[in-house]
């Protein structure tokens, strides 16, 4: 069984910063592409970055600039740095992974989700 667990989350004053984490943990041959999604209350779930195998990135425009997607494949870990929050920021972000496991088998996963709270 593959788990996504997320932490990083917080409360934090506009300006400020937070990191997040994921780690996958379970029989995983390969981490495909790994990503972090947002969804605020009312809204719909949002792709705020991704980082492919090859560690190419993509950013929704709303985050350029300010957030930075990485990750250690030693570690099954995918980070995003997040500076110059503003209180749009705020929502619970969700990480997310396209995995292969054993038998050729590949999946898509989801963390249960960190809050992300920034004040203005």
């Amino acid at each position: 069984q593959v788990q996504l667990v997320e932490s990083g989350g917080g409360l934090v004053q506009a300006g400020g910063s937070l990191r997040l984490s994921c780690a996958a943990s379970g029989i995983i041959v390969r981490i495909n592409t790994m990503a972090w999604y947002r969804q605020a209350p009312g809204k719909q779930r949002e792709l705020v970055a991704l980082i492919t195998s090859g560690e190419g990135t993509n950013y929704a425009d709303a985050v350029k600039g300010r957030f930075t997607i990485s990750r250690d494949n030693t570690k099954n870990t995918v980070y995003l740095q997040m500076n110059t929050l503003k209180a749009e920021d705020t929502a619970v972000y969700y990480c997310n992974a396209d995995l292969s496991r054993l038998l050729g088998v590949r999946g898509n996963y989801w963390g249960q989700g960190t809050q992300v709270t920034v004040s203005s």
